[in-house]
């Protein structure tokens, strides 16, 4: 094995990170164990669903409808390399706070095949943040 192949499969096994490659029907086709952790579905039960075991409902339409958009165009309204942060649905019902980029996968001809999705839970420093701003408002309250 090169060291390239070694790379991708230390980066692509890692537990940090949620890494989840959907094909261009939204199907789970990758689901690595950083995955695991964050959303708690093992790979075996999240492979071959669809993203919406992650999506909260309130929230799929409106994925579902940048994700065809991005499907058809090849285009995402969010640039490369752009962090977006949403809210994620775990395997016991639990809503968390996830920040991601993505990356279209597409074929030489540049036709889209599906998306992978690099995920960070970030929950703790979401939570933390409120609380402070919380804490911010009730003290510059006037008063």
């Amino acid at each position: 094995m090169d060291d390239a192949h070694l790379l991708g499969q230390a980066i692509l096994s890692a537990r940090s990170d949620a890494i989840v490659a959907a094909d261009r029907d939204g199907i789970i086709r990758f689901w690595n164990p950083g995955a695991e952790r964050i959303f708690g579905h093992a790979s075996s039960e999240a492979i071959g669903q669809s993203l919406d075991i992650i999506i909260p409902e309130r929230l799929r339409k409106r994925h579902w409808d940048g994700f065809h958009h991005t499907m058809a165009t090849g285009h995402s309204r969010y640039g490369e390399g752009d962090l977006l942060s949403v809210p994620a649905l775990r395997k016991d019902g639990a809503t968390i706070s996830v920040e991601f980029t993505i990356v279209p996968l597409k074929t030489e001809t540049g036709h889209m095949t599906g998306m992978v999705a690099v995920m960070r839970d970030v929950t703790a420093r979401f939570e933390e943040m409120r609380q402070l701003k919380r804490k911010l408002a009730e003290l510059t309250k006037p008063g």
